[in-house]
């Protein structure tokens, strides 16, 4: 049985919100709700406190921000995630960098397989 979802995730607010539409979250690309499943995932299985996920984010809009930089909310929350994790060591600089290209390239994509 699944753990109950963490409400610190549906509860944040301000910069940090969540889109919602109707109450229920907007992904405008398959890769942000993949985004946004692999950064919940991760704190379920206590990787990070969701705390330091959430400041990491605020963190990175504030930012983004004050640089002018127009990114997406998701760009800014994978942003984010893939420092938290290179921080952490969970990942290398090289494998993100390895995974960033494979789907450049087409090697992989949104239906990719790895049994095929």
């Amino acid at each position: 049985m699944a753990a109950d979802p963490n409400p610190e995730i549906a509860a944040m607010e301000g910069e940090a919100e969540l889109p919602r539409k109707n109450g229920e979250l907007v992904f405008e690309a398959p890769w942000e709700g993949r985004a946004f499943g692999i950064a919940v995932a991760l704190n379920e299985q206590e990787v990070y406190p969701w705390r330091t996920f959430r400041d990491a984010l605020v963190d990175r809009i504030a930012a983004d921000d004050a640089a002018g930089v127009p990114t997406s909310y998701y760009e800014r929350w994978l942003a984010s995630l893939e420092n938290l994790l290179l921080q952490q060591g969970i990942v290398t600089r090289d494998e993100l960098d390895a995974r960033t290209a494979e789907f450049a390239s087409g090697e992989r994509d949104d239906d990719w397989d790895p049994d095929h």
